[in-house]
């Protein structure tokens, strides 16, 4: 069984260099008549390929497919087949590190299109196969055919309107999950994965790779790398420490029923129904006091021996400045298994 499959309508520049593509129906594990559809009417050979495709092979494929019992992407390959921008099919035998810009597409299209979730795909050395673009009114814009594309909006009597510079488009051109808000779309790029119930107002970010499970209310920033669980809320001006940003190999996530308050931060992964005070941010080298149900002290530890733990308080004494956890266990319950995991 192969890994993946996908018809695109992509944008080339002058050079026929592919800047992006537009999967609609990607797919997760295709069936084996799917990629022999491909062998036969593309020359498909094995392995991970980006197929060019022209109407004729494209109306055959639609031919192979229909043959095959998949009336969907039958469908798609004959409206593929009048497309006025190229078309790629797209077959990954493997979910091995990508070759090629469509195939780097196509793998954040599954992640956004829920087919697979951040840290289910090998995304290693994409950024290289990533070309950094101009983000128009009329689509992806190869940078050194900028000047040229603006000048002719002029002297059409158009303003070209470039809305980002970046490497990854947002997520909404290509893929609008169910059951979600997003308050501005910009904030969100392709290859995050937006759990159904999820809400992202004007405030929250979500990289690629990253994303939630679901029902949360995301007015913070969540990190590459980073997967917030149902229920969790995240607010204003918050943080999340990515593999991007000073994570290392520690991949953070927070748990299920979670409250990361407004402008505070973690650097550590969270358990279930934990909180973290307002204007508190925590790495993985905090010192965190561990008081009792008291309220007395019971032990220093570092923040990273707190990790993945459940039903956690972290909160900063106002009068001494020192960071803080208190637990539904019982603080010195909570040290004994800390220290039985030495």
């Amino acid at each position: 069984m192969s890994f993946a499959f996908g018809i695109g309508i992509g944008t080339q520049n002058t050079s026929n260099e592919w800047l992006e593509v537009f999967y609609q129906q990607p797919v997760l594990n295709p069936a084996d008549a799917l990629v022999d559809a491909a062998r036969s009417a593309l020359g498909y050979t094995g392995g991970n390929q980006a197929l060019a495709a022209n109407a004729d092979q494209l109306n055959a494929l639609a031919q192979a497919l229909a043959d095959g019992g998949d009336a969907a992407q039958a469908d798609l390959a004959r409206k593929a087949a009048d497309s006025q921008r190229p078309v790629v099919v797209t077959v990954l035998e493997s979910d091995d590190t990508a070759s090629s810009t469509p195939e780097v597409y196509l793998k954040l299209h599954l992640i956004s299109h829920r087919q697979a979730k951040p840290h289910g795909l090998k995304l290693d050395g994409i950024f290289g196969l990533l070309p950094n673009l101009a983000w128009t009114n009329e689509g992806a814009i190869d940078l050194k055919e900028l000047p040229d594309r603006q000048l002719q909006a002029r002297l059409e009597g158009r303003v070209l309107e470039v809305k980002s510079v970046d490497k990854f488009p947002q997520m909404t051109d290509y893929v609008v999950p169910a059951g979600v808000r997003i308050a501005d779309t910009a904030r969100v790029r392709l290859g995050a994965y937006v759990g159904e119930g999820t809400t992202v107002m004007h405030e929250g970010f979500i990289n690629f790779n990253a994303g939630t499970e679901g029902t949360s209310m995301i007015e913070g920033r969540i990190s590459a790398g980073v997967l917030i669980g149902k229920g969790s809320d995240l607010g204003g001006g918050c943080s999340t420490m990515g593999t991007l940003s000073g994570g290392g190999n520690i991949i953070i996530s927070v748990g299920e029923n979670c409250l990361i308050g407004a402008n505070a931060g973690i650097g550590i992964p969270l358990g279930d129904r934990c909180t973290v005070e307002a204007g508190l941010y925590i790495t993985s080298g905090s010192k965190v006091a561990l008081l009792d149900d008291h309220n007395n002290l019971v032990e220093v530890v570092k923040a990273r021996d707190l990790a993945g733990k459940p039903d956690l308080l972290f909160r900063r004494n106002s009068q001494t400045g020192a960071v803080e956890c208190k637990t539904n266990q019982t603080a010195i319950e909570l040290n004994e298994e800390l220290h039985a995991n030495n």
